[in-house]
């Protein structure tokens, strides 16, 4: 199977373990699964992808979780927690507010450690497993790092976790830290990180598990097959467009492959393949560099910058894999401001749904794109967030309003909690002041309950 859309499945060569192999998707070469370390290409260094005999179809998945879909996965199960079956929530006042058919968000921070990661990482420590290894290792903004913690311990595994200094949210921290990871903080960005970890994997010191390795994102393609399910069980269609945060360009790779799948078992039309449209701070945008030049390859950013931390990259490892799944999808890319993710981070906390800076983005830039006329009205939309609100309590406090100071005093609470009403409704504290002098019987109907209770109590005051 090429990276093309169309492309139809292929037999299983002699490599392949059980109907599973690793194929380059520069050269074409092949090799077994399983009875050695492969990250990239030993031939041309390009990346990897699992390769399955037997394409799947919707009917082929049962049960529930990124395990429901094993017929497309290298394992009928896993390391698990367990993770997916995270919810498509509806969002009807933001759907209205930014004017197109349906929206729907697909909230990834509902996994166990409260981000995608766990559906890669479910998928990729049952392969280290399977390989033997003893040590799993990442570069991490934080969020894969508090997935490989997790699962690492669930599979009584060493881990090592390599951030950039002062670069990542202390709630990430303290997930890896108290699941037992090692954690190095390197005076460099991610990408330096990443550089360090995969020369320690050449070295045979640690396994892996950056989305880097192939066997990561089969876990994350599960975000695609399920988005389709769900949203065809709700409208009868498939969506449109997927709009996602991109910072290693990862799940943009994931569900494109997903897609490619279905469509080669004929569980999928090619008609019916959402729009993959890629979304980045502007900070740290070199796929919307590409994408907006036509490049079928990025330029490696090495200053970048932007409050969200989770997608703060530079050097898009995935992006051979993606860039082709937002041009063969007729999608796109689009950069958004720091102050268009956090507008769109407070959006969506009005909707209940609590998501950290990068996974707004999507929002942010399904906005920008509505506005532009890149997405139409009539369009179908789910937007992905791929990480919870507490995986950033900074990013949160400062988006939210600040605690208001009051005494120790029920009439002071009182006070303050009807004084925007007071205002907003104009004349009703001169009818408490009147009700003071009176029966209070137009106070008590008209000012709301809290300020009859305070005409109520200055009338007892007065009578006392």
């Amino acid at each position: 199977m090429s990276l093309e859309l169309s492309a139809p499945p292929q037999p299983a060569p002699a490599c392949a373990d059980d109907g599973v192999w690793l194929e380059c998707i520069e050269c074409g070469e092949q090799f077994a699964p399983f009875e050695e370390i492969h990250y990239t290409c030993a031939d041309c260094d390009g990346l990897l992808e699992v390769r399955y005999g037997d394409p799947p179809a919707f009917e082929d998945f049962e049960g529930s979780g990124v395990w429901r879909y094993n017929a497309a996965l290298p394992f009928k199960k896993g390391v698990t927690l367990p993770e997916g079956s995270t919810p498509l929530h509806n969002v009807p006042r933001l759907r209205e507010e930014i004017g197109v058919d349906s929206l729907r968000i697909k909230h990834e921070g509902m996994n166990p450690t409260g981000a995608f990661k766990d559906r890669g990482m479910t998928v990729g420590v049952a392969v280290a497993k399977e390989l033997g290894v003893d040590r799993l290792a990442c570069a991490s903004t934080g969020n894969t790092s508090a997935a490989l913690a997790a699962y690492g311990a669930r599979g009584d595994m060493e881990t090592l976790v390599l951030l950039p200094s002062g670069k990542v949210a202390a709630g990430k921290i303290a997930q890896a830290s108290l699941h037992g990871a090692r954690i190095l903080e390197v005076d460099g960005n991610f990408d330096s990180c990443l550089d360090i970890v995969q020369d320690l994997a050449s070295l045979g010191e640690v396994y892996l598990l950056n989305s880097l390795n192939p066997f990561r994102l089969e876990g994350q393609k599960t975000i695609g097959f399920e988005i389709l399910e769900e949203h065809y069980e709700d409208y009868g269609e498939y969506p449109d467009r997927i709009i996602l945060p991109v910072g290693n360009a990862g799940n943009t790779a994931a569900l494109y492959k997903a897609f490619r799948e279905l469509v080669a078992g004929g569980a999928l039309a090619e008609r019916e393949v959402p729009k993959l449209t890629g979304v980045q701070a502007e900070g740290a945008a070199p796929m919307v560099e590409a994408v907006e030049n036509g490049r079928d390859e990025t330029r490696r950013w090495e200053n970048v910058e932007t409050k969200a931390t989770a997608i703060r990259i530079g050097n898009p490892v995935n992006a051979p894999k993606a860039l082709p799944g937002i041009y063969n999808t007729g999608g796109t890319a689009v950069a958004v401001s720091d102050d268009e993710i956090t507008d769109a981070q407070r959006d969506l906390a009005t909707a209940g749904i609590g998501v950290e800076p990068a996974s707004a983005a999507s929002v942010a830039g399904l906005r920008k794109l509505r506005a532009s006329g890149e997405v139409g009205a009539d369009e179908s939309v789910v937007c992905l967030t791929t990480g919870h609100l507490l995986k950033d309590p900074d990013a949160a406090f400062e988006a939210g309003g600040d605690p208001e100071p009051v005494a120790n005093d029920t009439d002071a609470v009182l006070e303050r909690i009807n004084a925007d009403q007071r205002g907003a409704l104009g004349g009703i504290a001169q009818k408490v002041s009147a009700a003071a002098g009176s029966a209070g019987v137009s106070a008590l109907v008209g000012g709301g309950i809290g300020l009859a209770y305070l005409a109520y109590r200055q009338l007892r005051s007065d009578s006392e």
